[in-house]
């Protein structure tokens, strides 16, 4: 089809006889396209005339939601009315999915009149109730269109702070078609900031997920968009190679829409290459199949297209009305880029008639509506993204990295158990002939055991007295030394009450940090001495979490840190409450002390399948590789200092790593210098059946 398309372009000129042909092929993806909402009321009109028909049957429901998005794009009346219907079956039967579906299908609505203050709302409802319900199928599709919303209205960081959620998403539920659509999103983004090669990259991975899916009509789509790249890029060769395929493509499965969209494409090539007599035979193509959709985002590129082709071709009354046109339907659906575009046409238009006064008016329309879309906060976004593209390539690097040293390791397993199985048959034999050798040999290994057994545990003992006295003269004897010394100077009347009383919050302070830190060295020296006594029961992780952002409040506020507890609702762990609560205040105090000024702390928790995975995750100073390896082993003592000189006894970690593992939980931290920190544990759920306390 292809070829065959390219031939057209070739032999003739636009005129009748392809205008009738083309015609042709209108009336037949036209036909393909009401084929299925046609088959979609058939099936319905069939179901409602049984006997036993209940409009509040989940089967009838889903066909109703499933004939509303039918009409999206053709007409969004019939779909408004189709889906409410399903909306308030759903809601009368308690049918989340169906709701979740409906509550898409209304924010699609909205989004498509150019409505974001009703869109945004009800497609966040949606993703909370898919994210409550555990629907992952729902949640990815939210996402993806939150994500549009945002890139809608020029908020590209948050646009791709959602696309990089859902690529975890669907990384996790196993969803090709989903990965393919968000890594296309992504490399839109970049398509848009005029970076072309990290948005191949990106179209790279599309592709190969495209050919795992073997959808042909689902890569036509994406190669239409790559011929959109490729022609912004310059590149008009790869441009029309791409458009020439996906058209084929969508002529042949009759694909109405996306056909009218590559016509559209096949346009703008043409016109940036000032053809423009067949860039207006391939708008007017897309604008004959516009006229029975209902899509007003992808009308305007095609309105402000054709007015710039009858400004090349000199016809400025034309060029003037569809301009206006495409301005019109832009500030109706407040899509920021049509009225740049065409504002700037109308500049021209008007600057050409020398009418001055309209034509700065429409200068400073399309010079202010730029600033506004390309404000410093989108470079920023796209620095994220090329970040994410570095750490995704470490991280590959680093799992292959993993599996040769695991590859390795296990060859010296298999070594080492090969050797052992030769010295035990070596020993065997010989230990048969001299039995009495043996009872000595065994005597004598079970008193070095015993031996070594005491040796290892006096040199705890000792290294455990050392550390008490370590942190005791250095850590407790500081501040108590200080505020004796204070005290005797005002005793002796070297200083006066007024001068003493200006070192009361400093007192307060010490006394703060004295406690924390006795709490912690006596929580310690229990584990170290006499072991961790665990009594699991149920825990409700939301309110040991609220208890100690009001216990450390007062502290994150002399910071002016804002804590956010986005834990969901009730989650109930199973595990020692006395023990979470000590994990939780110290990684919480952690958060606080490495935080500057003005900084973010988020606690947050996610569903495993046998565990609670709580984050606390703090915009500090971050820590490097050798720090993380370090912090969480008890042989090493490391005390450090807060953003704003608060110090530590270096015990808060290496405690909590006991208390967690003590009851059945793994802990670990993710940080990035100057970035931040993230410190992971998981807790085990609490069963509704009878669990016995260990």
């Amino acid at each position: 089809m292809s070829q065959k398309k390219h031939c057209y372009q070739e032999l003739f000129k636009p005129g009748k006889v392809v205008v009738w042909l083309f015609l042709f092929i209108i009336t037949f993806s036209s036909y393909a396209q009401s084929s299925e909402r046609d088959s979609l009321a058939f099936r319905l009109k069939r179901l409602e005339i049984t006997n036993r028909f209940n409009p509040k049957d989940t089967t009838h429901i889903k066909l109703l939601i499933k004939l509303a998005d039918s009409y999206r794009f053709f007409n969004n009346d019939s779909l408004y009315s189709i889906n409410n219907r399903a909306m308030d079956y759903s809601k009368a039967i308690g049918h989340s999915h169906g709701e979740i579906r409906a509550l898409e299908n209304l924010g699609s609505y909205y989004s498509d009149q150019g409505n974001r203050k009703k869109s945004m709302p009800i497609l966040q409802k949606a993703w909370q109730l898919s994210k409550n319900t555990g629907d992952k199928e729902c949640e990815l599709s939210i996402i993806n269109a939150l994500s549009n919303e945002y890139y809608y209205e020029g908020n590209v960081a948050e646009a791709l702070n959602l696309y990089l959620q859902g690529i975890d998403v669907a990384k996790q539920v196993g969803s090709d078609r989903m990965l393919s659509i968000l890594n296309e999103n992504i490399a839109s983004l970049y398509a848009d900031q005029k970076d072309f090669a990290n948005a191949l990259v990106y179209y790279d991975t599309v592709q190969a997920i495209n050919r795992k899916l073997g959808d042909q009509i689902f890569h036509a789509q994406t190669q239409s968009n790559m011929a959109s790249l490729f022609k912004d890029a310059k590149n008009f060769d790869h441009a029309m190679f791409n458009i020439n395929k996906s058209i084929a493509n969508f002529e042949e499965h009759g694909v109405y829409e996306w056909l009218a969209y590559a016509y559209q494409v096949k346009g703008s090539i043409y016109l940036e290459q000032k053809k423009y007599q067949w860039a207006l035979y391939w708008y007017d193509q897309s604008s004959l199949l516009h006229k029975d959709l209902d899509d007003d985002r992808e009308k305007i590129q095609l309105l402000n297209g054709m007015a710039k082709v009858y400004y090349g071709l000199g016809k400025d009354s034309l060029s003037m009305v569809y301009a206006k046109e495409g301005l019109f339907l832009s500030k109706k659906i407040q899509s920021l880029q049509g009225q740049i575009d065409c504002s700037e046409t109308l500049y021209k238009l008007y600057k050409d008639k020398e009418n001055t006064l309209t034509a700065l008016l429409h200068l400073e329309n399309f010079k202010q509506l730029s600033d506004s879309l390309f404000r410093d906060k989108n470079r920023q976004s796209l620095s994220m993204l090329k970040t994410k593209l570095q750490y995704e390539q470490e991280k590959e690097q680093l799992i292959k990295s993993n599996k040769l040293a695991l590859a390795k390791q296990r060859s010296y397993i298999y070594f080492a158990i090969m050797i052992l199985i030769v010295l035990s048959v070596v020993t065997f034999m010989v230990r048969r002939n001299a039995h009495i050798q043996k009872k000595l040999n065994v005597e004598l290994q079970q008193k070095s055991e015993v031996v070594s057994q005491r040796e290892s545990e006096l040199h705890e003992i000792n290294k455990t007295k050392t550390k008490l006295f370590s942190i005791i003269g250095h850590d407790l004897r500081g501040p108590v030394g200080a505020m004796q010394g204070m005290l005797k100077l005002f005793t002796d009347g070297e200083i006066g009450k007024n001068e003493f009383m200006s070192f009361i919050p400093k007192f307060k302070s010490d006394v703060e940090n004295i406690s924390f830190t006795l709490n912690n060295l006596l929580s310690w020296g229990q584990t170290q001495l006499n072991g961790v006594a665990t009594k699991p029961k149920r825990i409700s992780l939301d309110k040991i979490v609220n208890s100690n952002i009001q216990l450390l409040s007062e502290v994150a506020s002399g910071k002016s840190i804002k804590i956010i507890n986005q834990l969901p609702e009730n989650p109930v762990g199973w595990a020692d409450q006395n023990h979470i609560d000590i994990v939780i205040r110290n990684l919480l105090s952690n958060a606080i002390k490495f935080t500057p000024e003005n900084g973010l702390i988020t606690i947050e928790a996610e569903e495993k399948r046998n565990d609670w995975q709580l984050m606390i995750r703090d915009t500090g100073i971050g820590m490097n590789k050798e720090i993380q390896k370090k912090i969480f082993t008890d042989t090493t003592n490391i005390t450090t200092y807060g953003t704003n000189n608060e110090k530590g006894t270096g015990l808060g970690l290496s405690l909590c790593r006991e208390m967690i593992l003590k009851n059945k939980g793994e802990i670990w931290v993710e940080s990035v210098l100057r970035k931040g920190s993230t410190f992971f544990f998981t807790v085990p759920k609490a069963e509704d059946k009878y669990q016995k306390a260990s």
